[in-house]
C-alpha cells in the first residue's frame, strides 16, 4: 500500500512568481564573461619628447625635480583642464572613474577622447560598473575605436535586472573602486573628488556639487600611473569586449557625438577652455606650487578580501599623518560616519592639543540622506570631543561663485588639510563605506605655500558657507551660521523639509556599516 504525505500547495499565481524569479536568479548567475583574453598593458613611459614631457622637463630642472601642483576648485576649471589636456595628449590618456554619465559633460568627456585617439593616442578607459548611466552599447562603440579600450571593474552580469544581478552576488558586488584620476603622457595627471558628470562641472541648473581636484605635473604622474597599472591589469578588471554585447557601431557614436557638440557640446567646450585658469596654465603664466607628494591608494585585492584593517591602507596612512600634526588639522568630507572608534580618534587628536575642524553635509545639503542619519548619532559626541563641526547650507551657492547659478549645493570635496603645510585630496570620505567596503585613492601634498593659501580662504568662507554647531546649555544642538552678513541660530536641522527629516527617521534602520 501506497500513501501520500499532506503537502501545501502554493496557489497558481505564486507558483508563477517564483518561477519568474527563479529564471531571472538563474540567467543573472550565468551572465558574467569567462574565459576571455586580456592583455597586459602598463604606463607609456618614453613621454619626455612630447609636448608636455619637454615642459615638465624643463619645469621640473628649475624647481629641484619636484612635482608642480595647481589646484582645481571650480567645475569649469577642472573640466578645461581636463579638456586642455586631452588636446595636449600625444602618446596616451588612462582614465579611472567611479562613474560617468550619459549628459553633456560625459558626451564632451568621450568626444575629445575619440578625437584624440583619431590622432593615434592611446586610450585606457578604467571604470567601476555600478553608478554609471551611460549604455553598455555606447561604452563598447567606444570600445571599437583600434586605439580605445575601455574595461569595467568588478562588473555585474548583464541578464536580466540589473538589480537583481547586484543583489544576487551582494557580497562581491557591493565592493566598489572609488578611485578617480587622469593622467596624459605619463607627465600629467589629475586628482580628486570629481566623476564624470554635469553637477561635478557646475553644468546644471538645479544644484552644484562643491568639489575639488588638483592638475599636477611632474613626478607624482608616474606614480599615479602605477597605481592605475595595478587596477588596469587586476583580475576584476574585465574587458569590455568581452560582454556579449549588441551595437551599431563607432559611425553612430560619432554621429552622436557630432551632433552633441554642434548643439550645446561645443559651447560648452569652449566656455571650459577659456577659463581664466586654464588659459594661464596654456600659456605658461599659472605659478605651480612646486612640492614632493605620496601618491596613496587601497590595494584592488581589498575587494577579495574580508573587510580587516589590514586592507585600510589610505585611512591607516592618512591617520599617521593627523596624528602626526601639531597645530591644526581641518577635513572636509561629504559623508562622515565616524563610529566608536573614530570619536576616540578624533577626541585624542583634540586632547593632544591639536584644533581640529570636520566640514560636512547637512541635512539639506547631503545627496545620502541614510549616510546622515547615521553620521547624525554622532554629533553631540563629536562635540563634546572638542571638535569643530561644520555642516554647508545648502542655499550657500551665492558663496562659492560670483555667477548666477543653481540655488542647491552639495559638498562633494575630499580634502584635508594638516599643520598649513600638507594638502591631501583624493576620493575618501570618512564613512564606512570609503574606510572597509570600497578601494580609495588620493595624493598628500608636501607645501605649505599650497596649503596656507587653501585653508586661509576655505576658513574666510567657512561662518558663510556652513553653519557652526554647538551645544547650548540643555546639551541641544544649535547651528550658527552668517547670512547676508547676519548672524542666524537654528534649533533643528535647519533648511531640511518636513519630509526629508522624516526620511532621515526611518533611514536610521539602515546598517551603519553600508554607509
Amino acid at each position: 500500500m501506497t500513501t501520500t504525505r499532506d503537502r501545501y500547495v502554493l496557489p497558481k499565481s505564486m507558483r508563477m512568481l517564483w518561477t519568474v524569479l527563479a529564471v531571472m536568479l538563474t540567467s543573472a548567475c550565468a551572465s558574467l564573461p569567462t574565459g576571455y583574453e586580456k592583455a597586459e598593458t602598463a604606463a607609456l613611459t618614453d613621454t619626455e619628447a612630447t609636448s608636455l614631457g619637454a615642459a615638465v622637463s624643463r619645469w621640473s630642472a628649475a624647481n629641484n625635480e619636484q612635482s608642480g601642483f595647481y589646484p582645481l576648485p571650480t567645475g569649469l576649471d577642472a573640466l578645461g583642464a581636463r579638456l586642455a589636456l586631452i588636446d595636449k595628449a600625444e602618446r596616451s590618456i588612462d582614465a579611472q572613474y567611479f562613474l560617468i554619465k550619459n549628459d553633456s559633460a560625459g558626451l564632451i568627456f568621450a568626444g575629445k577622447l575619440v578625437e584624440a585617439a583619431d590622432r593615434g593616442v592611446r586610450v585606457r578607459f578604467l571604470l567601476d560598473d555600478v553608478f554609471t548611466t551611460v549604455e553598455d552599447e555606447d561604452l563598447l562603440r567606444l570600445d571599437e575605436h583600434p586605439n580605445i579600450e575601455i574595461r569595467l571593474f568588478n562588473p555585474i552580469a548583464r541578464g536580466g535586472s540589473s538589480m537583481l544581478n547586484f543583489l544576487v552576488d551582494f557580497k562581491t558586488a557591493n565592493r566598489r573602486m572609488h578611485n578617480k584620476s587622469f593622467t596624459v603622457d605619463n607627465q600629467a595627471t589629475i586628482v580628486g573628488g570629481r566623476n564624470i558628470a554635469d553637477e561635478y562641472f557646475q553644468l546644471t541648473a538645479d544644484a552644484e556639487f562643491l568639489d575639488f581636484d588638483v592638475l599636477a605635473f611632474g613626478r607624482v604622474a608616474p606614480a599615479v600611473s602605477t597605481t592605475f597599472d595595478r587596477f588596469w591589469n587586476h583580475q576584476l578588471a574585465v574587458p569590455l569586449s568581452a560582454f556579449e554585447i549588441s551595437d551599431e557601431g563607432l559611425p553612430a557614436l560619432r554621429e552622436q557625438l557630432n551632433t552633441a557638440m554642434q548643439t550645446t557640446g561645443d559651447s560648452i567646450y569652449r566656455q571650459a577652455i577659456d577659463a581664466p585658469l586654464v588659459q594661464d596654465l596654456l600659456n605658461r603664466s599659472a605659478t605651480l606650487f612646486p612640492a614632493d607628494a605620496e601618491v596613496i591608494t587601497d590595494d584592488p585585492d581589498k575587494l577579495l578580501n574580508e573587510v580587516s584593517r589590514e586592507q585600510q591602507i589610505l585611512i591607516t596612512r592618512m591617520a599617521e599623518v593627523v596624528a602626526a600634526a601639531t597645530k591644526e588639522v581641518i577635513v572636509s568630507t561629504p559623508y562622515f560616519v565616524p563610529g566608536d572608534d573614530g570619536v576616540a580618534f578624533w577626541k585624542g587628536v583634540v586632547d593632544s592639543g591639536i584644533k581640529v575642524s570636520i566640514v560636512t553635509n547637512s541635512l539639506a545639503s547631503t545627496n545620502h540622506i541614510a549616510v546622515h542619519s547615521a553620521y547624525a548619532g554622532y554629533r553631540k559626541e563629536l562635540l563634546q570631543a572638542g571638535v569643530d563641526l561644520y555642516e554647508v547650507r545648502a542655499n550657500a551657492v551665492a558663496v562659492t561663485t560670483s555667477e548666477e547659478g543653481p540655488e542647491s549645493l552639495t559638498l562633494h570635496t575630499k580634502a584635508a588639510s594638516i599643520d598649513g603645510r600638507y594638502t591631501f585630496v583624493g576620493s575618501l570620505n570618512l564613512d564606512p563605506r570609503s574606510i572597509d567596503i570600497n578601494t580609495e585613492m588620493g595624493v598628500l601634498i608636501d607645501a605649505a605655500a599650497l596649503a596656507e593659501p587653501l585653508t586661509e580662504r576655505f576658513k574666510q568662507r567657512l561662518p558663510e558657507l556652513a553653519y557652526k554647531l554647538e551645544l547650548d546649555e540643555r546639551g541641544k544642538i544649535l547651528w550658527r551660521a552668517t547670512i547676508d552678513g547676519k548672524e542666524v541660530i537654528e534649533t533643528s536641522e535647519p533648511l531640511a523639509s518636513r519630509g526629508r527629516r522624516f526620511n532621515a527617521w526611518v533611514q536610521k534602520i539602515a546598517p551603519e556599516s553600508q554607509m
